[in-house]
Parts: C-alpha cells; sequence; structure tokens
C-alpha cells in the first residue's frame, strides 16, 4: 500500500511560484506512474500533469504548459510541481497520485492511489 503525502502549498501572489512535494512511503516510486491534479470549489478534480515511471517523459494540460513542470527523485521517493507564473485561476486544492499503468492516464478514477491534497491560493 502507497501512502503519499503532499506539502508546500500556500497563498502566495499572482506572478510568483511554488513548489509541490509528493513524498512516497509503502513503496517504491519508481514502480508507478506519476501525476498531479487540482480541484477548485465547485469543480471537478482535473488533470494537471504526469510523469513516466523513468522520468523521461511528462505530459500537461494546456492550461499550465510552459509554467508548470513535474519531476521526480528516486533517491528521496519524492515527486515535485514546480508552479511558475502563476494565476488566479490555478488556485485550487492540488493532490499527487498514482497509477501502475501508464502517464499517459489523465482521468482520476485511473489512479490507484492518492494523497491528502494541499491548498494553493493565488492573489490577484
Amino acid at each position: 500500500q502507497v501512502q503519499l503525502v503532499e506539502s508546500g502549498g500556500g497563498l502566495v501572489q499572482a506572478g510568483g511560484e511554488l513548489r509541490l512535494s509528493c513524498a512516497a512511503s509503502g513503496g517504491i516510486l519508481s514502480s508507478y506512474a506519476m501525476g498531479w491534479f487540482r480541484q477548485a470549489p465547485g469543480k471537478e478534480r482535473e488533470f494537471v500533469a504526469s510523469i513516466t515511471k523513468g522520468g523521461r517523459t511528462t505530459y500537461y494540460a494546456d492550461s499550465v504548459k510552459g509554467r508548470f513542470t513535474i519531476s521526480r527523485d528516486y533517491a528521496k521517493n519524492t515527486v515535485y510541481l514546480q508552479m511558475n507564473s502563476l494565476k488566479p485561476e490555478d488556485t485550487a486544492f492540488y493532490y499527487c497520485a498514482a497509477n501502475s499503468m501508464s502517464a499517459l492516464r489523465r482521468r482520476p478514477n485511473e489512479y490507484d492511489y492518492w494523497g491528502q491534497g494541499t491548498q494553493v491560493t493565488v492573489s490577484s
């Protein structure tokens, strides 16, 4: 059973940056494709970014492409989401998730394990 714990959220002004971390325990993170999702109040959870098991390929939602970067550190069993040029519309609860199959998966129900989430608030 993989446990995921996110950290790094907070309040930031528009144009600022944050780095989210997702630390894993109870499993080897390299066995999983990893994704970041977000959910704003009253909206469905949406895909943000994903990274392959080997870390060589990444995928992004169009809304964050060029601003966000997903990466993974195998030694620390941790996945990161670097968020630059933040916008008020990026405000949401951010979750990391793991699936044992493919980083091409973008639907929440295709992921097996989830963290508890971390709040990101971007003020205008």
